[in-house]
């Protein structure tokens, strides 16, 4: 065991524990006044609800490594076995127990994400259910097939180096089923953000948290962790570039909420590709995954009718479905030997394995959430009354408010 590597980890985790409070604010500043706090419990609810289920039983069915190409076991329901002393299926540097808790905050950031595509309708009792069954059917399935010892998507050759296919397609995705089940909100064309600084605030944790995220899952401080670092913040940075640039050219001017979005864009864009390709194809990366999510906010979102309200698929299925991509094309094992080399670099192979990988999460991710939701909908109600969803769903639901003032 490496002590350098597991305080590396330690603070790798604490930062991407930071992120769903992160997502809270983000969510929260962009909903109206009157939906601030329930959309803020979502992203509390999934740190309360994700976290128990993972100890209980997520950890294992996602990474016990005696189960098959599809999904673990039980044996390590309860966290048995799960010790101080570092499994070597996945690290032999640092404790077991910090690996599980690593992974712990993925899986409570991914429901958090989904939240923002039902926000400002959907009851949170049907929230906690839906959490619930989605985290052990399909966030523990998709996290074994990637990561988990066996998992097909692991042995097919994909590369997701922090979480494209397991966090950002399979949040975008369910987000986009349940915006489509659950419906429109009331006067979805007139809602708009109510506290940018919020979202502001919000939008840089996530970034903050978001090095954690890419860095943590070299599992060490090595050059590859370094590249990811270096990667992980220029994509972000590019990002902006490329979102503000198409929001100028098309709308005439460039926007905070715009700035921040295409930093999350970038960001999500480079998470699969961060530790197997160069600074340079990160800021391509980037800059293209802050221009295809603008598209997929403004202009795929309109033509198809959905209202993802805070556009969980728009930058997190789109973003990551780029990210994906553009590891089977800018993969090079001169970053990171134990990667592939891409499309771009000699071997069309991998972006074959890729595609295999996003088409096998949406179909797999969509499915079952759907399943999921429309069982959910035949034993409770899913949507707030129109009463609630009148008066928000702050004081409706939760008995609240966020703000006094009489302006608000």
């Amino acid at each position: 065991m490496q002590m350098g590597d597991s305080v590396l980890m330690f603070f790798a985790t604490l930062l991407v524990w930071l992120m769903t409070p992160g997502i809270a604010l983000f969510y929260g500043g962009m909903v109206r006044s009157k939906n601030m706090l329930s959309t803020a419990m979502y992203s509390v609810g999934s740190l309360a609800v994700v976290s128990v289920l993972w100890v209980m039983v997520g950890y294992s069915l996602a990474f016990s490594t005696g189960g098959n190409a599809v999904i673990g076991n039980f044996d390590w329901v309860g966290l048995q076995g799960v010790s101080f002393e570092p499994n070597g299926d996945y690290s032999a540097a640092i404790p077991h127990s910090l690996y599980m808790m690593f992974q712990l905050t993925f899986a409570v950031l991914t429901v958090a994400i989904i939240s923002g595509a039902f926000a400002e309708r959907m009851k949170f009792s049907a929230f906690v259910v839906f959490a619930i069954l989605w985290s052990v059917l399909v966030y523990a399935p998709v996290a074994h097939w990637v990561w988990g010892v066996g998992g097909w998507l692991r042995e097919l050759g994909a590369l997701d180096f922090a979480g494209g296919n397991v966090v950002h397609i399979s949040s975008g995705v369910a987000g986009l089923v349940l915006a489509i089940v659950v419906g429109k909100r009331k006067n979805a064309n007139t809602a708009s953000p109510h506290n940018l600084t919020l979202t502001l605030i919000g939008g840089m944790l996530i970034w903050f948290g978001w090095f954690g995220f890419n860095v943590g899952s070299a599992l060490t401080l090595n050059e590859v962790a370094m590249t990811a670092f270096i990667n992980t913040n220029t994509a972000a940075a590019t990002g902006i570039v490329g979102w503000l640039l198409v929001e100028w050219f098309i709308n005439k001017k460039p926007t905070l909420l715009g700035a921040v979005s295409g930093a999350i864009a970038g960001l999500v864009a480079i998470t699969p590709a961060c530790g197997f390709v160069t600074p340079f194809a990160a800021i391509v990366i980037g800059f293209l995954g802050g221009a295809i999510c603008f598209w997929g906010v403004f202009s795929l979102k309109q033509k198809l009718g959905y209202d993802d309200a805070l556009d969980a698929f728009g930058l997190h299925g789109i973003g990551g479905t780029w990210g994906g991509i553009a590891t089977g094309l800018f993969a090079t094992t001169s970053v990171n030997a134990d990667g592939a080399n891409g499309l771009f670099y000699g071997d069309p192979s991998l972006l074959w394995k890729q595609l295999i990988a996003i088409v096998a999460t949406y179909l797999f991710v969509a499915i079952v959430t759907f399943i999921i939701i429309k069982a959910i909908g035949m034993i409770m109600s899913i949507r707030a009354t129109q009463e609630e969803e009148t008066l928000g769903l702050d004081i409706t639901l939760h008995g609240e408010r966020a703000y006094h003032e009489s302006n608000m």
